[in-house]
């Protein structure tokens, strides 16, 4: 049985874990470490379920750069993130490192765009690839060795989301995920899709046109509400479905590697983690 690659989205579980988990969780210090501990205890739950090959932590950019200068409201309304999960992002590569995973990150682009390069670099050498991220823009990545892990909740195991499940929450295809939110719009990002247009009528156009494009070409069929926003909009909904396509990027495929749970314990301990340093020790025990 092929083990798959896990590709994760760091950022974020990182900021899952900073809002779900007491800020009073801290290391020896007083530093709030709560980002750090509820993010590695989330990845250690997915690699005890799916004994993954290796795993890939992917960082990057808070908004693309090509996105932003597409579209300055991009992102933008976005809070800044708070001093002390800055620092826990800062400590996070050294940290998370210690387990022997990979750090993946690149100044330009998203964390989303690296965990889909990966996964199709993975799928493409044959294997299976595993995304764990709460973003639904990575269901366009899903495909027959392809499965996104949507860790949406704060507690309890990620749900498994495969192009039926993509099919039964949209209606539609993965592939056709970015076309979707072009047209219905994605608040957490900025993107205001298509005046007048829900889920339910992206769904709609996109099954029996087929395409963004497709239906924007048939616009003159449509009732005189959605043919006005096809036909007015037509460019920007173009740049958002552009906007919303994962990007790919060259990526060097890790060599097979296990947790090391030794010295991730050692890391865990000196930031004050010691319910999880005594956890992995005597995993890592109970594995010789």
């Amino acid at each position: 049985m092929t083990t798959p690659l896990l590709t994760v989205d760091t950022p974020y579980l990182l900021f899952r874990a900073a809002f779900s988990l007491p800020s009073s969780i801290t290391d020896g210090k007083g530093r709030p470490v709560n980002a750090l501990l509820g993010s590695a205890n989330a990845i250690l739950a997915v690699i005890a379920d799916y004994s993954p090959r290796t795993v890939v932590l992917c960082f990057g950019a808070e908004a693309a750069t090509y996105r932003r200068a597409l579209y300055p409201p991009y992102h933008a309304q976005r809070e800044p993130m708070p001093e002390a999960l800055a620092a826990q992002f800062a400590d996070a590569p050294a940290f998370f490192g210690a387990f022997g995973w990979t750090i993946a990150s690149d100044p330009d682009l998203e964390a989303d765009d690296l965990m889909h390069s990966y996964a199709l670099a993975e799928a493409e050498a044959g294997g299976q690839a595993l995304i764990l991220s709460g973003d639904r823009d990575m269901f366009q990545s899903v495909t027959d060795k392809i499965t996104v892990l949507y860790a949406a909740q704060s507690k309890g195991a990620a749900i498994e989301v495969d192009a039926e499940e993509v099919r039964r929450r949209y209606g539609i295809s993965p592939d056709l995920v970015a076309d979707f939110i072009a047209l219905r719009g994605d608040p957490s990002d900025g993107l205001p899709g298509g005046k007048g247009i829900g889920a339910k009528t992206a769904a709609d156009l996109l099954v029996r046109y087929g395409s963004l494009e497709a239906a924007i070409a048939a616009s003159a069929d449509q009732r005189p509400r959605i043919r006005a926003t096809l036909e007015d909009q037509g460019d920007e909904l173009r740049l958002f479905r552009e906007i919303a396509t994962l990007q790919r990027v060259d990526i060097a495929l890790p060599l097979d590697a296990t947790t090391n749970r030794v010295d991730a314990a050692t890391a865990a301990r000196a930031r004050g983690m010691n319910r999880l340093a005594a956890r992995l020790e005597e995993n890592a025990l109970g594995a010789e």
